[in-house]
């Protein structure tokens, strides 16, 4: 391929609605395996959003939201290969040390955060509510893994690491939604008649 030359994006290897797994395993595009990592990457273009609509004077939760999409590549990768492929040894694994990472962020901003006291509404500032969006897809995703886990081995901390993601991407559209100003809308339970 000459300097001037690009890749192409297309392939056509999926058009009989098949894909490849990390490994060279060929599955149904409706795979579990496919739904679990795709719903990952849903996840992480809603992050994608909230970043785009996060004002300039939140860099710290710019930089996490930043650290988290690099993260949710890497859970992609491991879901999308099985155990014991071929190409296991070139992927680092999600690991108990990930998990913690996200533990310490969710500490650190709840520090911040307004004291909980019940069910909110998703929404307030437009980068709260992609948080919010976010923290959706992700507790879609961590069903889809759990899904996957009936059928095939998948490394456990993957389901670990997104059951701590949607708690952290709900602390932090807490947070911005306090630093911006807004007051969480609480749930109000419909009274029985």
């Amino acid at each position: 391929m000459g300097l001037n030359e690009c890749m192409k994006i297309y392939t056509k290897t999926g058009d009989a609605g098949e894909t490849g797994l990390y490994g060279a395993d060929r599955v149904g595009k409706d795979h579990p395996r496919v739904e679990a990592y795709g719903t990952v990457d849903e996840a992480n273009s809603a992050i994608g959003l909230a970043r785009a609509a996060l004002p300039a004077a939140h860099a710290d939760v710019q930089a996490d939201l930043e650290y988290l999409q690099n993260a949710l590549f890497d859970l992609g990768a491991d879901l999308a290969t099985r155990k014991g492929g071929p190409y296991e040894r070139n992927l680092a694994r999600m690991d108990a040390a990930d998990v913690d990472k996200l533990e310490a962020l969710i500490d650190r901003y709840q520090e911040e955060a307004p004291r909980f006291t019940g069910f909110i509404h998703p929404g307030g500032h437009p980068a709260s509510a992609a948080l919010h969006l976010a923290r959706t897809i992700a507790r879609r995703a961590e069903r889809r893994v759990v899904e996957l886990m009936r059928t095939e081995e998948v490394n456990p901390e993957a389901l670990r690491y997104l059951n701590r993601l949607s708690d952290l991407l709900f602390t932090l559209a807490r947070v911005v939604n306090k630093r911006e100003g807004f007051s969480e809308e609480k749930w109000l339970v419909k009274k029985r008649r």
